[in-house]
């Protein structure tokens, strides 16, 4: 099958995959993995390749992600286990002043969500912003959703969050990580400005039960916070398993582009590869654990990190059997005869079709890595070659994995049972404001791309 037979047939097999998982509640891996099938019998691929075309995109998104993936999950579980997530926002906190609680609640969990997934960041932090509340009677409502809105950057634009590191591996710019980093950075910057503005102004027309008297709920200072963990670590033991890795693979960088040559070159381009950065990172982080005499929780930990990482990888893999489906079939030829159009689409088009799959089924993450697999094939007919403009592709799919956050999304349900608001006032607050941030990010993502 070739031409427009072939495209209707895989706007069939995303929009079954859409039904597979949101309304029929079938996992995301087995409805990826079945429409991957389905549609390469259907494409025409030879069914004796079907079989290797499957496994070989299934075996080359392990490759070249799982280890990193559980590696970065692995910081983040430490740094929530020792109180280092807690110390990094305490940092934020005395940055910022606390005669700005909503932009310190917003800062601090953009950077505690670069190693904490945004659901356990969320809760995480809640018991900070609910004290702040207290102490300055700002808007709980302004608060909540600056929190929410600053650890949802973080964690569709910067690794070692696991979406933008399998979009990134996934669209060849797996050596390029300090890059992405550094456009998740600069990317963040209108939807932080975006979401802040629009917090404030939400925060004046809704009031949680909390403000309303709802609940009579005992509200923890941060010196409670702290005491349940005892002591905790300093500022830079919290920070050196992020910061660490991110000079490695900025010095290979360096070394590349400066043509270092002998020993030292070799060391730092082996430090600065991905794996290896986040390697020293999570050796940081373990001795951070033992440091702060949790080292018997080490096994359940890392048992624990394995759990919650394996259906991220699992359905990340089945993301780049369906790329790689796509890449076998006479798609890629067809389109790009045709690329006027999606040509036409630009950095756009990435950005509408991660935003179509989030809003759809609701995971941030599925959204991302399916996305990459669906589009690594046709970067070319984009346009889009150089580690630059991959790593703004990246920027984009992040941003529609934003767009938006509504009741089919479990962070939407975390925000609001923990903001305690009404679905109806989650929708005004949290899934609005994830529209804003998608929109005012892709606008950025724009304007950056004109100049790359």
């Amino acid at each position: 099958m070739t031409g427009i037979p072939l495209i209707i047939a895989f706007v069939v097999a995303i929009v079954a995959m859409i039904l597979l998982i949101s309304k029929l509640k079938v996992h995301p891996f087995l409805a990826i993995m079945g429409v991957s099938l389905a549609l390469a019998i259907i494409a025409g691929i030879p069914l004796k390749d079907v079989p290797g075309i499957i496994g070989a995109g299934f075996s080359g998104t392990f490759t070249s992600i799982g280890i990193v993936i559980i590696l970065g999950a692995f910081i983040g579980s430490v740094l929530e286990k020792t109180g280092a997530a807690l110390k990094l926002a305490d940092m934020v906190i005395k940055l910022v002043g606390e005669k700005k609680p909503e932009l310190a609640m917003e800062l601090m969990g953009w950077v505690v969500s670069i190693p904490v997934f945004c659901d356990s960041g969320f809760v995480i932090l809640n018991p900070i912003r609910k004290a702040l509340v207290k102490r300055t009677g700002k808007s709980s409502v302004a608060m909540t959703v600056c929190l929410s809105c600053g650890l949802y950057i973080a964690h569709v634009f910067i690794p070692p969050t696991p979406g933008p590191i399998a979009a990134a591996q996934t669209l060849g710019a797996g050596e390029h990580l300090l890059l992405v980093i550094g456009l998740g950075v600069l990317c963040s910057i209108f939807p932080l400005i975006a979401g802040y503005i629009y917090a404030r102004f939400i925060g004046k027309k809704i009031k949680s039960a909390d403000e309303l008297g709802g609940k009579d709920e005992v509200v923890k200072t941060y010196e409670e916070l702290k005491a349940e963990y005892g002591k905790l670590p300093c500022g830079l033991n919290a920070i050196a398993p992020l910061v660490v890795p991110i000079l490695l693979m900025g010095l290979s960088s360096v070394s590349s582009m400066a043509g270092w040559t002998g020993f030292i070159a070799e060391l730092l381009t082996f430090l600065g590869t991905p794996i290896m950065a986040l390697a020293v990172g999570t050796l940081l982080a373990i001795v951070q654990l033992f440091t702060a005499k949790k080292g018997k929780d080490f096994y359940n930990l890392t048992n624990d990190t394995l759990k919650t990482v394996g259906p991220i990888l699992f359905v990340t893999a089945a993301g780049g059997v369906l790329g790689k489906v796509i890449a076998s079939s006479d798609m890629v030829n067809f389109i790009t005869a045709h690329a006027a159009v999606l040509q036409t689409l630009g950095i756009f088009f990435p950005f509408l079709l991660s935003a179509i799959l989030k809003s759809a089924q609701g995971s941030s993450t599925v959204a991302i890595t399916t996305t990459a697999g669906i589009v690594a094939p046709l970067l070319g007919v984009l346009g889009y070659t150089s580690p630059a403009e991959i790593a703004l592709v990246v920027m984009a799919i992040g941003a529609g994995a934003m767009t938006v956050s509504h009741a089919n999304d479990s962070y939407f349900w975390v925000v609001t049972n923990f903001g305690e608001m009404k679905p109806e006032e989650g929708y005004r607050s949290q899934t609005l404001m994830t529209l804003v941030i998608g929109i005012a990010a892709m606008v950025e993502i724009f304007i950056v791309s004109l100049f790359i």
